[in-house]
């Protein structure tokens, strides 16, 4: 005896615009949200954002004596009732090694303007370039290279932040680069100080 069919329930129809969501509902800002609002930073927006923020007054002496690396520039999405709630935006995270200070700033590109500022002693993680820089800087140390076995190469790098103040990394800036061998077994964890670009410690991981 042939099996009944089953029929299969239709579909509910979704429309693009609930009416029914009322206005400042989570499900009403999203779908009022302009998407273009997340695509990622043009070039030019990412050099009028890096602009701006340089020109700040605030951080006029960081600009004036270069000492300073961004870490990122991403486009940022606030939702009403924010009043730059559908403002084209970008969050920008940089570091200030001369006065050794995080910088954490929204910038509204649509006004021009920094419209947030945030200055503090926290540490923010390493960018690529900070990564790579360590793992230069530790490749060329002797006293690194003196304690590399056949076949060590860098595994890894992370921001490094001492334990105690008698720890130089404690106050300055530093990254960690881990050396072994392809198979994952360390060997050697080299302390960068990217400050003064040198090497201040150089441990056994076995001892990390």
């Amino acid at each position: 005896m042939a099996a009944k069919s089953r029929a299969k329930p239709a579909k509910p129809t979704i429309s693009k615009r609930n009416s029914s969501a009322p206005t400042g509902s989570p499900q009403a800002d999203l779908e009022d949200a302009d998407p273009t609002l997340f695509d990622p930073l043009t070039p030019g927006e990412t050099a009028d954002a890096l602009r701006t923020l340089t020109e700040d007054r605030r951080l006029s002496q960081m600009a004036k004596v270069g000492r300073y690396r961004i870490i990122c520039c991403e486009p940022l999405v606030l939702k009403p009732p924010h009043w730059m709630a559908g403002h084209r935006l970008a969050r920008v995270v940089a570091y200030d090694y001369a006065a050794d200070r995080a910088v954490d700033a929204c910038l509204d590109l649509d006004a021009g303007i920094v419209a947030h500022l945030d200055l503090s002693k926290g540490q923010p993680m390493l960018s690529r370039e900070e990564e790579a820089l360590a793992v230069s800087i530790a490749s060329v140390d002797q006293r690194v290279r003196d304690k590399l076995g056949m076949g060590d190469v860098p595994l890894m790098t992370s921001h490094y932040w001492g334990r105690t103040p008698a720890d130089l990394a404690y106050a300055r800036r530093s990254a960690a680069v881990v050396f072994g061998r392809d198979d994952g077994h360390a060997s050697v964890v080299a302390v960068v100080d990217l400050l003064d670009n040198t090497v201040t410690q150089v441990v056994p991981a076995g001892q990390w």
